[in-house]
């Protein structure tokens, strides 16, 4: 593989440098983005800008990849560093590497994960950085129902449109090719119920908290999270080790 040349470096240490300046404008004035302000943080003139980046939809395409590729990469560490017999700790890594990461970049956060930014909407290239959580969280459950240490979903049967979507996403499984051969005696329709309900949980906790719903209730607020995600590992049955 050849050194990308001086013109290519220069380019890309530009196009991060951009996107820094971005960032100060999102946590400064949420996701009103104007690229004439960007340039001229910079020192450039407009007409610059746009050779790096041809339009506000363009930037923030590059800002919301780079947010949910820097989240996954927090969470994905985390649940790594946890042995792989352990699926309630690798999960319990997993939810606070993602809280962790959402309180350390809000303005980030409030931008994937917040109100949708008006007349934006988000292309294709974003979905595979958009899905490294939620893949982690089912990787995580695939491997405690394979060791036995699963719930076997909601006692409320599934509607059968839920089914019908739970089975096409697994059609869609982005993890690792070919998946694991334990898992295929995993009833995977339950165990991507459970998944979805934890993801859902996790990011209502995690935005209750960024988004300052629980400051004037709840003190303890690092205690609070511990335990719901304990009580979520629980409904998902997965178990300590040492049980």
């Amino acid at each position: 593989m050849t050194a990308p040349s001086i013109r290519a470096r220069v380019r890309a240490e530009l196009t991060e440098e951009i996107k820094a300046v971005a960032r100060r404008h999102l946590a400064a004035d949420g996701a009103n983005l104007s690229l004439r302000a960007v340039a001229r943080d910079l020192g450039m003139v407009p007409s610059a800008l746009y050779r790096y980046f041809p339009s506000r939809d363009a930037l923030l395409t590059a800002l919301i990849t780079s947010a949910y590729d820097d989240m996954g990469a927090a969470v994905e560490a985390a649940e790594a560093a946890v042995p792989r017999a352990d699926p309630r700790g690798r999960w319990l890594a997993v939810c606070g590497a993602a809280r962790t990461w959402a309180l350390e970049h809000p303005a980030e956060y409030a931008l994937i994960y917040g109100s949708p930014v008006p007349g934006y909407a988000a292309p294709q290239d974003t979905v595979g950085p958009a899905s490294r959580v939620i893949v982690a969280v089912v990787a995580v459950l695939f491997d405690g129902a394979a060791a036995g240490h699963l719930a076997q979903g909601p006692a409320t049967p599934m509607p059968p449109a839920l089914l019908a979507d739970l089975r096409e996403l697994m059609g869609k499984w982005p993890g690792p090719e070919p998946l694991p051969r334990e898992w295929a005696a995993v009833p995977a329709e339950a165990v991507l119920a459970v998944a979805m309900t934890l993801w859902t949980q996790l990011f209502g906790l995690i935005s209750f908290e960024v988004f300052g719903r629980l400051e004037a209730m709840l003190a303890a607020r690092q205690e609070y999270f511990d335990h719901q995600v304990e009580v979520m590992a629980d409904f998902a049955g997965l178990a300590p080790t040492d049980r």
